[in-house]
């Protein structure tokens, strides 16, 4: 048995990667701060099993962060704790620079000291992984895709907060020898996927009969990645990955946003009909400053080292993705009720508020 520590568990890809370990049989902490995206309900699953535990802790607050790795004593560390979502840090960017970049700096030192302490066999087997964006590559013309390779050139405050976290965690292996490594994935969709990001947001609007807004002319490109296919490929690269090494992790699933959400209006058609076709709900709205217009993730580093595959296309993967939304209620409508309603968020305007 394993000993994982897991920061922003709570929270989409974090809660996928707590059930993926614990029914794996690891022994998993779950550091979580709970701000709005975090969800203690999307690890129901999970909640009362004995080699599971929750903390309520902010990656920033250095005292709790060292109190959690001497109680634990874990043999890796997945962290994902992180604000996420691109039209947010438009408005605010303070918290993605004080959760993305100074919590990263608390947890990679506290790992730090934890790790040095540790007897010789413990302290080799130890990984920090560090689990970033494709964003942090900035945008892909028609043809291309992000290698691990690829030039930084982060165009949001929530990119360049990501990217400024992976140098840290770069820059601690090489200076302390420090056993990190980071992934980069590309966009993620599936089951408990807060409900201000595309594919929820349009699901969720799309039963309601409300507008379905799409950015621009909805041709900017996104590779779709199952959650459940990323935690797989997150405990692998934890377990097996090589010290100082980026993975980029990917679904080879690229879409324009204006075919997702057709899609989606088409799934809903049949298993959810309405009078009229849920596309005649569509809405083209302002375009996000600064928009990348692709991402494309070349997974073959983790496909060809670790043997990792993703077992989701994006066929399979949006249609079990609705019919989730559509047998789950109970998780969505506290959301929609009480934290988000769907409305408009990243606007320039706010920045000034």
């Amino acid at each position: 048995m394993v000993r994982v520590l897991v920061t922003g568990g709570a929270g989409f890809i974090g809660s996928a990667t707590c059930r993926h370990l614990v029914a794996a049989g690891d022994e998993v902490l779950n550091l979580d701060k709970l701000t709005y995206a975090g969800n203690l309900a999307s690890l129901r699953a999970v909640e009362g099993a004995p080699r599971y535990r929750f903390a309520k802790v902010d990656i920033c607050d250095r005292a709790a962060v060292e109190e959690a790795f001497a109680s634990f004593q874990p043999d890796r560390v997945i962290h994902l704790a992180a604000e996420s979502h691109v039209d947010r840090s438009i408005g605010a960017a303070g918290a993605f620079i004080d959760t993305n970049i100074v919590g990263t700096f608390v947890m990679l030192e506290a790992a730090r000291q934890h790790w040095s302490c540790l007897p010789a066999g413990r302290q080799e087997a130890f990984r920090f992984l560090h689990v970033s964006t494709d964003e942090v590559y900035g945008s892909l013309g028609e043809d291309g895709l992000f290698t691990e390779e690829t030039a930084y050139d982060p165009s949001s405050p929530y990119s360049a907060s990501k990217a400024a976290a992976d140098h840290l965690v770069a820059a601690w292996a090489r200076t302390y020898g420090f056993p990190g490594l980071i992934s980069n994935c590309s966009n993620n969709y599936g089951p408990f996927h807060f409900p201000e990001k595309l594919i929820p947001l349009v699901i969720l609007n799309a039963l309601h009969g409300k507008p379905l807004p799409v950015y621009g002319k909805g041709e900017n490109v996104r590779d779709w990645l199952y959650v459940e296919d990323h935690a797989r490929a997150l405990a692998l690269i934890a377990a097996r990955g090589r010290i100082g090494e980026k993975y980029n992790v990917g679904g080879r699933n690229e879409r324009r946003n204006i075919d997702v959400v057709r899609t989606i209006c088409g799934l809903l058609d049949r298993l959810r009909p309405r009078a009229v076709p849920h596309e005649e709900l569509i809405t083209f709205v302002t375009d996000r400053p600064g928009h990348d217009h692709r991402y494309a993730i070349d997974a073959s580093k983790l496909e060809t080292e670790l043997g990792w595959q993703a077992m989701e296309t994006f066929d399979t993967g949006i249609e079990k993705t609705v019919r989730w939304y559509l047998d789950n209620e109970w998780w969505w409508r506290p959301l929609r009720d009480k934290v988000y309603a769907g409305e408009r968020l990243g606007l320039l305007a706010a920045a000034g508020a």
